[in-house]
């Protein structure tokens, strides 16, 4: 993959927004930048957000870290991506949202640019995780219950405008013997856990799947 090539399609495409008024039509044609620079025959309907080395194929795989090398080299925070609207069906972003100055923008951002129905799979660091803290680069840590606030369970709806569906909400523990029994527990009563149990037994990451809802 041609990073420095990618780069020069973004500058010629004027990706600065206040600089291109018509930004819909700067993410179209820097579409056709990204498959003309990785070879993809037409933008994949997959999107590996802050891939790092984990590349998934057969996605468009995007990190800030050139080292990396891939696919689009691109900081998140820089708001709007670069990327079609009501595209993409899947997105992983793998331990990555912590590192975003804005979590519900970027979440938007991710509404944005998927299809309903999108499945959207999310790590994020568990506020109990020794790494939580010890990571430099560590903006955010997370409960159980923060994407409630672009689900709208329990009311949690008044800061957003994107709207995604829980499917899935799991509470992941290293693997020790005596964890076992604790993964059960904090999965099957999750707030209970977090209130009363969450510092004798830390978990380390929470896995979120949603659904993007859209209309």
């Amino acid at each position: 993959m041609k990073c420095g090539r990618l780069l020069s399609s973004l500058a010629v495409l004027g990706a600065d927004r206040d600089a291109s008024p018509n930004w819909a039509k700067v993410s179209s044609d820097f579409s056709l930048a990204i498959m003309t620079s990785t070879g993809f025959k037409e933008l994949p309907q997959k999107l590996n957000l802050g891939c790092g080395r984990r590349r998934i194929a057969g996605a468009l795989n995007v990190d800030i870290n050139r080292d990396v090398e891939p696919d689009l080299e691109y900081d998140l925070d820089r708001l709007p991506w670069p990327l079609p609207a009501d595209h993409f069906i899947e997105v992983f972003a793998y331990d990555v949202i912590e590192h975003c100055v804005n979590v519900l923008a970027v979440m938007e951002e991710i509404h944005r640019v998927t299809r309903e129905g999108a499945v959207v799979r999310i790590t994020v660091p568990h506020f109990s995780c020794a790494n939580a803290f010890t990571d430099p680069t560590h903006r955010h840590f997370f409960g159980i219950s923060s994407f409630n606030y672009v689900t709208g369970y329990d009311n949690f709806a008044l800061y957003t405008k994107g709207r995604f569906r829980s499917r899935v909400r799991n509470l992941i523990f290293y693997p020790y013997l005596l964890n076992r029994l604790a993964r059960r527990m904090a999965n099957r009563w999750p707030e209970r856990y977090e209130r009363r149990w969450t510092w004798l037994f830390p978990a380390w990451f929470i896995y979120f799947e949603l659904e993007v809802v859209k209309g």
